[in-house]
């Protein structure tokens, strides 16, 4: 999608609409495809969105705006507002924590406990290493001093957010996991940071929150590798797992919207013989 003419992105978007009233449109958003624009990004929804109101709309439509974000490699729910007041008002619905955003995600491992909160501030670090880079981290309130054992109350980094997940667990198997994720809070890469350095079960297919210091492909457990029939030297193609399933937003009465598993998703739950929960 990052080579296509942005006619034909907007046409993918317009297929992928899931609903749409006089306030808003809700696409179903494909996987790879930036919601904003950067150094060496040729696609991006922003940039489609008044095409795509065009294609929606009559041809005096104004464009749509943006309501809230999901990564690159996200895939699933997203919230476009028809026009200025109505994407304040969403934008202030996300803010103040009245939308709930429900995610799955086939994880590395199996989380102990399987079901839980982990609330955990994060924070933008520089990594140090021959090829330094920014991550998102954990900025933790507590520590376990290594003379005592004790759990003593650190003094809080000024800088660091604070993070809240709500987790619990679907289906285990293959040295995998599928959860159900719940992010209370919106920071950037927060279901992807608690899950890898909070509960230490990176997301299939996350490289870059696998490893603390390197950027390198995640490395897979040997069960996983065989049922996915993958070499660890191809690892690096595997696409990041993580989709936003479901989302309800109180706009006047609750608007409830789903949007179902990408393919590759579900390839990868049958390959792991992880079974989906029927909703």
């Amino acid at each position: 999608l990052q080579q296509v003419h942005p006619n034909v992105l907007a046409k993918i978007l317009k297929q992928r609409t899931v609903y749409q009233n006089e306030e808003i449109v809700v696409i179903d958003k494909p996987y790879g495809l930036p919601v904003h624009g950067g150094p060496g990004i040729k696609n991006c929804i922003a940039d489609v969105l008044p095409i795509l109101a065009k294609m929606l709309e009559d041809m005096r439509a104004e464009p749509l705006h943006l309501c809230h974000r999901l990564d690159k490699e996200t895939t699933g729910v997203m919230v476009l507002a028809r026009s200025k007041e109505a994407a304040e008002k969403i934008r202030l619905l996300f803010k103040t924590r009245q939308v709930e955003k429900i995610y799955w995600a086939v994880v590395l491992g199996d989380p102990d406990p399987v079901e839980g909160v982990v609330e955990i501030p994060i924070v933008e670090k520089e990594v140090q290493s021959h090829q330094s880079h920014y991550k998102m981290t954990l900025a933790p309130n507590y520590r376990v001093r290594p003379e005592d054992g004790k759990v003593t109350k650190i003094r809080r980094n000024p800088k660091a957010e604070s993070a809240v997940t709500r987790y619990r667990r679907l289906a285990a198997a293959s040295a995998c996991s599928l959860l159900e994720l719940q992010p209370i809070t919106g920071v950037k890469h927060q279901i992807r940071v608690h899950l890898a350095y909070g509960l230490g079960c990176p997301i299939l297919g996350d490289h870059k929150y696998s490893h603390w210091s390197k950027l390198a492909p995640q490395k897979l457990p040997e069960l996983t590798l065989r049922r996915l029939k993958l070499e660890q030297s191809k690892a690096r193609h595997l696409p990041l797992h993580l989709h936003a399933h479901r989302l309800c937003l109180p706009l006047g009465q609750p608007l409830d919207f789903v949007c179902k598993l990408p393919f590759f998703f579900q390839k990868t739950l049958r390959k792991l013989e992880l079974d989906i929960p029927k909703d």
